[in-house]
């Protein structure tokens, strides 16, 4: 199976609070599309099972958000690559658009 989705184009942004596009949902992974105005955020959160997740930034600028108020430069190209039990978060400081990946899906 071959499935192209053209994120740029079908997920837009929202000045009210960041826009979410589930890109693709199989057994084997997740995969999600988060836009950010500048100032948006996704809170810190962990998820109680097992897995791994990336998250990489399509256009824009931020930082990722970890436990204990930890933060790390977040800019387009980057890829952040952790455990879903490990507190994460993000934080937009331009227009950013986010590629998430979790496996197992949630």
């Amino acid at each position: 199976m071959l499935k192209k989705v053209e994120v740029f184009r079908e997920n837009d942004f929202s000045d009210k609070q960041f826009k979410k596009l589930l890109v693709h949902d199989s057994p084997y992974f997740k995969v999600i599309n988060f836009n950010f105005r500048g100032g948006q955020e996704l809170p810190v959160h962990a998820h109680d099972i097992e897995g791994q997740l990336t998250i990489t930034v399509l256009e824009g600028q931020g930082e990722f958000l970890g436990k204990d108020n930890q933060s790390m430069p977040a800019a387009t190209g980057d890829v952040l690559i952790s455990d879903i039990s490990e507190p994460h978060g993000i934080r937009a400081t331009t227009d950013m658009r986010v590629l998430v990946t979790i496996a197992p899906p949630i």
